[in-house]
């Protein structure tokens, strides 16, 4: 294809981290380089964002699965990315859902709980040196000794973490590269001090702390604390709106993004990506940039629908979406790795963008340039200055080591938000270079890779099915001897863990079970509801018949629901309206119309009583609803009036040990 490039005249950049003198950009290694890049990565977690991944069916996981992960020396795929950052689940609602922890309780120990495990392993197959951080959104109860807070014990604390990491080698055979204090919370000095020194008791001298995941405050402490500063590697914010301070330069780490994105994945969600992929180092020097979330694979509903580098919310039907972030984040994950190192002369062009250089100091040069407009690069955080871009042309010099090039493979993608029909990662033809120099004729909204490595590629798949509804019938009798996985497909828990479990003391048709597994509130930095709950199926369901049997393990004071039309989830879950039909083990039920169970609709005696199983029914249909206990009606008629739709969904009254089987949803939207 016919690029635009023009024969250009030279003139000298005269600072780095500047406009292009007179739109001339030189990149030039003669008088040194910059920092040390460490890569492009996605974020699992903070929480279940990769919820429904696991449930997808071959081909299509593994299709997912190279577009974020794969690489190859001849030829690369589709986002290759450098980092993969999870989180440590520690039992609590972290965002759009709960995940579990490797040890619910103190004397408890399960290195197999959750996907994460699973996902870093099927990344590391793709893509053998990615950097694989762990970061802590909360901790199990147990953790706090009745107290919301993770400090007060700090080698408990530390503990807990370093098992987990000691755990991902010794049953996955996983190095985790980087750890975490506690997302977006207050850090310890004190914490951090004794994790460097439990870490180093163990052997685990090669693992990083990146502190503290919030803001850049924690480098005024390190400036004024030798012992804290030598026992950060990297200093982390998030969302730093691609500036950084000059307290985190002083510390002479590394300074990174660790959380950034968080925005919607249409082609403005792709612009943003752009932008912040070279402005982090352009204006902060930033040298990771981390997205929250890798892939939106969870109920779009959920806050933050649709915030990954792509869309993954469907296994049921097969579909996913590779959106235009992924191609973004190609122009630099394709073409340089981890351990090449940012030129100096980097900057700002004269009508607005941005380029960044990088070489691996043998001879390789990769170019990439943004331009990248106001308005279709808004980032849903932080509110972003206004800034004008208009077409332009650069040309662009090349010294030092570099001046021998004389041909570069040209990558570009344009938005075209005017004509609605974009282009992403497409191939040009090889730019010849005279004299060093190469000038482009660059219009608004475009990403341009100019470099050596000739093993990009556009990587693609056979394509996924049509998207499809979550199916109108759908049933899980549980009955998995040796499951894949801890949790049982499509449901999403809210608050609490549920998992399978084998019931040794059922001889009758209920030995595998899915069961409710925590008694104790977690440490978490969102305020979790008192009650456990767990949503599955199509968020526009109407009318319904939620049936589940049902199996109450605490005498006297236990009580289970199942519910329909559930409005709410994620860090919104302690409002969550609905039609919620319990039963308790004091022999009574309850209707109400919110998960706290404070407004009532019906309410009466049941005979319900601990360790015995009970099957409930619940029907919605328009504004009435109805419940059967055992078959046979309990209650009937009560009026409901909104929502109007929502999810199914499971839950106990308190943080409790109960038990759910054969459940099963008829829906109609």
């Amino acid at each position: 294809m016919k690029h635009r490039f023009l024969t250009g005249f030279v003139l000298f950049l005269g600072l780095s981290l500047s406009l292009c003198s007179s739109q001339t950009c030189v990149l030039n290694d003669k008088d040194g380089l910059g920092r040390v890049f460490d890569g492009i990565g996605g974020l699992s977690g903070g929480g279940a964002t990769s919820r429904l991944l696991v449930n997808y069916a071959e081909p299509y996981r593994s299709q997912i699965l190279d577009y974020l992960f794969k690489v190859g020396y001849d030829p690369n795929f589709g986002a290759s990315l450098h980092i993969l950052k999870v989180e440590i689940g520690g039992d609590a609602q972290t965002t759009d859902g709960t995940e579990p922890s490797h040890m619910h309780y103190e004397n408890d120990e399960n290195y197999f709980r959750g996907y994460e495990w699973w996902l870093m392993k099927e990344a590391k197959k793709r893509n053998p040196n990615i950097t694989l951080i762990g970061l802590p959104w909360a901790f199990p109860g147990w953790v706090g000794h009745g107290k919301n807070w993770p400090y007060d014990f700090p080698d408990i604390t530390a503990t807990y973490v370093v098992n987990w990491i000691l755990g991902a080698k010794q049953c996955h055979d996983l190095d985790i590269h980087y750890v975490g204090i506690w997302n977006e919370r207050n850090y310890d000095s004190k914490y951090i001090k004794v994790l460097r020194n439990t870490l180093d008791k163990v052997g685990l001298t090669g693992v990083g702390i990146i502190a503290a995941d919030g803001d850049w405050s924690i480098a005024n402490a390190m400036l004024v604390d030798p012992y804290l500063n030598e026992s950060v590697e990297a200093i982390g914010a998030h969302y730093p709106g691609t500036t950084t301070v000059k307290e985190a330069l002083k510390t002479q780490k590394k300074l990174w993004s660790s959380e950034d994105y968080s925005t919607f994945n249409n082609e403005v969600g792709g612009g943003c990506w752009a932008r912040i992929l070279n402005q982090n180092y352009v204006n902060g020097l930033m040298t990771a940039t981390i997205s929250w979330n890798l892939v939106a694979s969870y109920y779009e509903e959920l806050p933050f629908g649709r915030d990954g580098l792509m869309t993954a919310e469907e296994p049921w039907s097969g579909n996913y979406v590779v959106e235009s972030p992924i191609w973004i984040t190609a122009h630099t994950t394709q073409f340089a790795q981890p351990g090449w190192t940012y030129l100096e002369t980097v900057g700002h062009l004269a009508q607005g963008g941005s380029y960044v250089a990088l070489t691996d100091e043998r001879g390789n040069l990769t170019v990439v340039i943004e331009t990248m407009t106001h308005d279709h690069s808004v980032c849903v955080r932080p509110p972003l200055p206004p800034f004008n871009v208009t077409s332009q042309n650069a040309t662009f010099q090349l010294k030092g080591s570099f001046a021998s090039i004389k041909e570069l493979q040209v990558w570009r993608s344009q938005f075209h938000f005017k004509t609605k029909k974009p282009s992403f990662f497409e191939k040009l033809a090889p730019l010849k270079l005279f004299d060093g120099s190469f000038t482009l004729n660059l219009a608004e909204d475009e990403v341009y890779t100019l470099t050596t490595i000739t093993t990009g590629q556009k990587g693609s798949c056979t394509g996924s099915p049509p998207s499809a509804r979550f199916p109108k019938a759908y049933k899980d009798n549980f009955n998995v001897r040796n499951p894949p996985f801890s949790e049982a497909p499509n449901f999403a828990d809210q608050t609490g863990v549920f998992e399978y479990y084998i019931n040794m003391t059922d001889p009758g048709p209920h030995v595998f079970t899915l069961r409710q597994v925590l008694t104790e509130k977690p440490v978490t930095w969102v305020s979790d509801a008192d009650q456990t709950i767990s949503v599955i199926g199509d968020y526009q369901w109407q009318n319904l018949t939620v049936t589940c049997d049902v199996f109450m393990e605490s005498v006297k004071t236990g009580g289970v629901f199942i519910a329909a039309r559930v409005d709410k989830g994620g860090q919104s879950i302690r409002s969550a309206k609905g039609v919620f039909f319990w039963v308790f083990a004091d022999g009574t039920y309850k209707v109400t119309s919110d998960l706290t169970g404070q407004t009532v609709l019906a309410e009466g005696q049941s005979g319900t009583r601990a360790h015995g199983w009970h099957t409930l029914s619940l029907t919605v249909e328009g504004q009435y609803a109805s419940g059967l206990l055992n078959g046979y009606p309990l209650w009937k008629n009560a009026v409901v009036l909104t929502p109007k739709n929502g999810w199914a969904a499971i839950g106990t009254h308190s943080f409790e040990l109960a038990q759910f089987d054969n459940f099963a949803v008829v829906a109609e939207y």
